[in-house]
């Protein structure tokens, strides 16, 4: 006999476990699914095993759509405090540790227990690992989930099996492919949050000093950054270059200011009488290996005496305005999100259902709402998750 439930869920990460134990303290009867043998395979990888589970500057500027509006109920309903008032009830201590980041002081492990003992609290029921073989419609307007286990019915079912981001922690396409079965648009997809890469050609003489790390200003498309940026084997990485990795596109150039809070000119002039090589002198601002290749790409090296006042101007700004065009990303495989998803328009911004099929809703990244680095995307999860909880 098949097994009913109010309430399906497919997909156990960070929205759908929202989603399970809100609807389940409304007193519905909810049951997980997810493929996966372990629980929260992405909260347990995010924020270098510690969790950056919220960002206490949310706002609908920090995250990218087609249609920029879409997260403002969700995100209005269930807050930042609202969510670090669920970690203080659970004991777990946390620090901020930059731009409203906040991170468990201890393991990312205590964020998916947390969420595990809540969802048992609302009565959730689970099954996992479970396979789906197929959906369909029910005659009452409900749904028939098939797995490979057992046969579900259910009144509403939520969707929330993410993006393709990190193949490693289960990603797939499986809440594209079903929108795309009831006839809902998905806007198109790409690796965000994802370290550059360059033509070999054009980095060999960078690709030398992995790990070097530079305080700069990236920009692309009239979007900017003021992070760190970290030197690759194979092009740029770090927080800077994460974030706009979400705004690049194809044949677009980086336009990076290596000395944000200097004025690169008047530091060159002020040195013109001055016998150090370029290199050197510009040791003094950036990391020296990277001064050396640097300047090497941009100008011949020789004494700060010998340059013309055009040579100085040129490096000047160079250093304020270093333009680079990557070849690509380094794709889902270490990308923190996908950048797209279900299209807005076919979803309600307050529950988050299908407007052409009643009871289905999609949450958390496969939803097109996509944050920027430092706990803006787990904040959408749990925001997303929260509203629809509160409908299905």
């Amino acid at each position: 006999m098949p097994l009913k439930k109010q309430v399906v869920v497919i997909g156990a990460g960070a929205a759908g476990m929202m989603c399970a134990i809100a609807a389940g303290k409304r007193g519905r009867s909810v049951l997980l699914l997810d493929h996966a043998r372990t629980l929260g395979e992405k909260i347990r990888i995010s924020g270098g095993g510690r969790c950056n589970f919220t960002n206490r500057h949310t706002r609908p500027e920090n995250f990218l759509s087609q249609n920029p509006d879409f997260c403002r109920s969700a995100l209005a309903r269930y807050t930042p405090q609202d969510f670090i008032a669920l970690v203080e009830k659970h004991g777990i201590r946390y620090h901020e540790k930059k731009l409203g980041q906040l991170f468990c002081d201890d393991s990312s492990q205590q964020i998916i227990d947390m969420l595990h003992k809540e969802c048992d609290a609302a009565g959730v029921a689970w099954q996992m690992p479970g396979e789906v073989k197929n959906i369909s419609r029910t005659e009452g307007d409900g749904f028939m989930v098939e797995t490979d286990r057992n046969t579900l019915l259910a009144e509403s079912l939520v969707i929330a099996t993410g993006g393709l981001s990190i193949p490693k922690t289960g990603a797939s396409p499986f809440g594209y492919r079903l929108a795309e079965q009831f006839g809902i648009a998905v806007t198109p997809l790409r690796a965000a949050l994802a370290p550059l890469t360059f033509a070999p050609e054009l980095w060999l003489a960078f690709a030398d000093l992995p790990g070097v790390s530079i305080d700069a200003v990236v920009s692309c498309n009239n979007e900017n950054f003021r992070e760190n940026l970290l030197i690759t084997h194979r092009g740029l990485s770090g927080p800077a270059i994460l974030q706009i990795s979400s705004y690049w596109q194809p044949g677009d150039a980086l336009h990076i200011n290596l000395l944000p809070d200097k004025d690169a000119a008047e530091l060159l002039f002020e040195q013109r009488q001055g016998s150090a090589l370029l290199p050197n002198f510009l040791a003094n601002y950036l990391p020296k290996r990277f001064a050396q290749i640097w300047s090497e790409s941009i100008i011949q090296a020789k004494p700060m005496n010998q340059y013309s006042e055009r040579e100085l101007k040129h490096v000047a700004m160079q250093l304020h305005d270093w333009q680079i065009t990557p070849s690509g990303t380094v794709g889902y495989k270490k990308a923190e999100v996908t950048l797209g998803g279900i299209d807005t328009s076919e979803l309600s911004s307050k529950t988050m259902e299908a407007k052409q099929v009643p009871g289905l809703y999609f949450i958390g990244e496969v939803v097109d709402v996509t944050g920027h680095l430092g706990g803006f995307n787990f904040q959408w999860a749990w925001a997303s998750g929260y509203a629809a909880g509160q409908f299905v």
